[in-house]
């Protein structure tokens, strides 16, 4: 099963100021050592058809991801240094207005995505790696060769 947003995330400290971030942070792929590891626990969905309940799980979760300012706003989340960040500094960057970028900051809270803390009247956001490494888990090839022979379709 994938953790819930109710899961308990250790804190982070209050960084004494929040960056802007550029979309250009290079995202590093998974170790071939690692891959061995979560498809013990998280089998892709290439591997063996999946249950019910997981296919709902995995759904909520790509679902959330696949509107476009949600992905953006998700990886403005995840590429802060910090490791987290303050709702009031994501409005300018994503470019919607404040009500819209609460909306669906929440969507991706209820996905189970972004944890969220409360401190006085902001609320602070960080990413839950348990669950996006889940999504990609599930999509990850069952072989790593599999992966390496396959052409991609130009």
């Amino acid at each position: 099963m994938l953790p819930s947003p109710s899961t308990n995330v250790n804190m982070v400290a209050v960084p004494s100021r929040v960056n802007k971030v550029t979309m250009s942070k290079k995202r590093e792929p998974l170790p071939m050592a690692l891959l061995d590891v979560v498809e013990e626990c998280c089998p892709s969905i290439l591997a063996a058809p999946l249950g019910e309940s997981d296919a709902a799980e995995l759904a909520r979760g790509f679902a959330a991801l696949a509107d476009p300012a949600r992905l953006r706003l998700f990886s403005l989340i995840a590429a802060q240094p910090e490791g987290e960040v303050c709702a009031c500094a994501l409005v300018e960057p994503l470019g919607r207005s404040q009500p819209t970028v609460s909306h669906h900051l929440r969507v991706l809270y209820e996905a189970g995505l972004v944890a969220r803390e409360k401190r006085g009247t902001w609320v602070w956001y960080r990413p839950v790696p348990e669950r996006v490494e889940a999504l990609r888990a599930a999509l990850a090839a069952s072989d790593a060769a599999e992966v390496l022979s396959v052409a991609v379709p130009s």
